[in-house]
């Protein structure tokens, strides 16, 4: 029997980790992708944060390396592969049960899912599939040396769009960026960067419209001009559509949970759900301000840690210490 489990290997599950460790509870870890990282690893390994606390850049890849070496000395249990179906309630503990019907039992369970199983949202475009298979359409950036000397075609607005453009700024030989509006949404000092870039060009306001190429590879991107239809052809090796992710929870959201659209609604003072014992925290929490940042995860994935200790160990006091002082145990 574990003292909690932890659902969700990403950045927050992590540190919610380290957490759990910290106050010598039993852990389990359990992700349904083959590694940990959730999308930090899965689809923007070499995308920049820069709102990690004493780092002004880090990797994404980098983040997620630091926090398994963060989590290494508590030996925790990690399953990966494993989707958790159901979670029933046995007197003092918890039932979960995998795909493959194992069973995992638990005193607590924080759920830290991010935004459940993410998948990028395609563009409406004709054979697009063709050219994903091909490689040529890709979401995310996993190594740099294939678009050396390349031409890129990213479309999107966002910070993933604006980012990928400076990071591929430094290896391709062209970078176009499309985006329906004048306006970008990422941050300011973002697109002034991007803007800064020699080689990437801005293409606004207009649209993807269609791709062509053969066996798999892409040769041309068409867009159009929302404002006048003018087509316009860009010969291309890559397109990187940055349309955002679709979030679905799966089986979570047939717990009983009390949700709100898509998210899980909590108690910010303990970052307990509607259930007694089961916690939710990250992207997958919500709650009156909530404010989308992994650093807010970080802390509440603390915050749930320090509530389910009382939890699992009943009329213990927890002498709260600092980790200057109490160090790593």
């Amino acid at each position: 029997m574990f003292d909690v489990v932890i659902i969700g290997a990403g950045p927050v599950g992590l540190f919610c980790a380290f957490e759990s460790g910290m106050l010598k509870m039993k852990t389990a870890l359990i992700d349904a992708l083959p590694k940990v990282g959730g999308q930090c690893s899965a689809l923007y390994p070499q995308k920049p944060i820069y709102d990690i606390p004493a780092y002004p850049m880090l990797l994404a890849e980098d983040l997620i390396t630091n926090l398994s070496k963060q989590i290494a000395p508590f030996h925790h249990e990690i399953m990966l592969g494993t989707k958790i179906n159901t979670l029933s309630k046995e007197e003092k503990f918890f039932i979960l049960k995998s795909e493959c019907n194992k069973e995992i039992i638990t005193k607590t369970v924080i759920i830290a899912a991010g935004g459940g199983s993410l998948m990028p949202n395609r563009p409406p475009l004709e054979g697009v599939e063709l050219f994903e298979e091909g490689g040529t359409i890709i979401y995310s950036v996993h190594s740099l040396d294939k678009f050396k000397d390349k031409v890129v075609v990213i479309a999107g607005g966002g910070d993933s769009a604006v980012d990928f453009a400076i990071l591929l700024s430094n290896v391709a030989r062209k970078i176009y960026v499309i985006h329906r509006r004048n306006r970008f949404r990422a941050l300011d000092s973002s697109v002034d960067q991007m803007h800064s870039c020699a080689n990437v060009e801005i293409i606004v306001p207009f649209q993807l419209e269609g791709v062509s190429g053969h066996n798999g590879n892409v040769d041309c991107i068409t867009v159009k001009n929302i404002e006048n239809n003018s087509l316009v052809e860009l010969s291309a090796d890559f397109l990187i559509p940055c349309f955002g992710l679709s979030m679905e929870l799966g089986h979570i959201k047939d717990w009983g949970l009390e949700m709100d659209n898509k998210h899980i609604k909590v108690d910010n003072s303990t970052m307990m759900t509607n259930i007694t014992g089961v916690f939710a925290i990250g992207d997958v929490a919500t709650y009156n301000g909530k404010l989308k940042l992994i650093l807010t995860g970080f802390a509440e994935g603390a915050i749930a840690c320090h509530s389910a200790y009382s939890i699992v160990n009943p009329g213990l006091k927890l002498h709260f210490e600092h980790s200057t002082s109490k160090g790593v145990p």
